[in-house]
């Protein structure tokens, strides 16, 4: 693929920039489109758009609107993210790979959702004396996929719990049978998660069960079947990485593995910084 229009790009390559600006767009759009329902909320408080409509939008064009921009700034703006690895990222190898990184940015992303979520509950609550009825609901809600999603991410990168103590010393054949054994093992444990989960996700999905509060968002309808699919997801990635690492040299493991160079190299050139000053 060609990459000369980036040269950190990872995968995007000469689409990247197509990419970022149809994100900017999106973003744009959400943007207008909060500051109108603000204003409509100012000058027509009775007719104005809130919380309680965005999780039902039916017969309301503008709300639909709305979600559909919301989704596609977050979507580009994580496929745009995930062009870009950190240092202490491993590189991608494959559609799996790149698929978690992307989930993996939108994970992100809605970690910083949450805080503002949290933010305003705050400002409302303690300063205008008006909590809301839906913060809570709503941090529950994001970070429900931002678990699901982290796990998926864990699992691409290789920093899931992994005990090396015996696995260091044995031979490079008897290190791919404990891993074939290992990935069997999650392989059996999704198959019986989905099996026996699948008919009631699929109800709950069907009819949107709600969370029964003030806001009543569909909580229940939503999550149960997201945690089957990502769970597929996480499966699907340590099926991708054991076929990936099957040729790999014998790897050993010590204390020192754990230890961020980068992240002290970063804490040295700080410290020398105000050492200057």
């Amino acid at each position: 693929m060609d990459t000369q229009s980036d040269p950190h790009s990872v995968w995007l390559g000469s689409m990247q920039r197509p990419v970022k600006l149809i994100a900017l767009a999106f973003g744009a759009v959400t943007a207008l489109l909060y500051l109108y329902l603000v204003v409509m909320k100012i000058l027509d408080p009775e007719n104005a758009i809130g919380m309680q409509e965005m999780i039902r939008p039916e017969g309301r064009p503008l709300v639909m609107i709305m979600l559909v921009a919301i989704i596609g700034t977050l979507v580009f703006t994580s496929i745009y993210l995930s062009d870009h690895i950190g240092a202490i990222e491993g590189d991608p190898h494959g559609f799996f790979d790149i698929l978690s990184l992307v989930t993996s940015r939108l994970a992100m992303i809605s970690i910083g959702l949450i805080v503002l979520v949290m933010f305003y509950e705050v400002v409302s609550r303690y300063v205008f004396s008006k909590p809301t009825l839906w913060a809570n609901e709503l941090s529950l809600w994001i970070a429900a996929f931002v678990f699901l999603f982290s796990g998926q991410y864990a699992m691409q990168q290789r920093s899931h719990i992994r005990i090396f103590v015996i696995y260091d010393i044995m031979p490079r054949w008897m290190q791919k049978t404990a891993d074939v054994i290992s990935v069997g093992l999650i392989v059996g444990f999704t198959f019986a998660l989905v099996w026996g989960g699948y008919t009631d996700a699929y109800t709950r999905l069907m009819r949107m069960e709600t969370f029964g509060t003030a806001w009543d968002p569909p909580i229940p309808g939503t999550v149960k079947g997201a945690i089957l699919f990502i769970i597929v997801l996480v499966t699907v990635q340590a099926v991708s990485n054991l076929i990936a690492d099957w040729n790999k040299a014998p790897e050993h493991h010590s204390p020192m593995d754990d230890i961020d160079q980068t992240e002290i190299e970063h804490i040295r050139a700080t410290l020398q910084e105000q050492d200057k000053t």
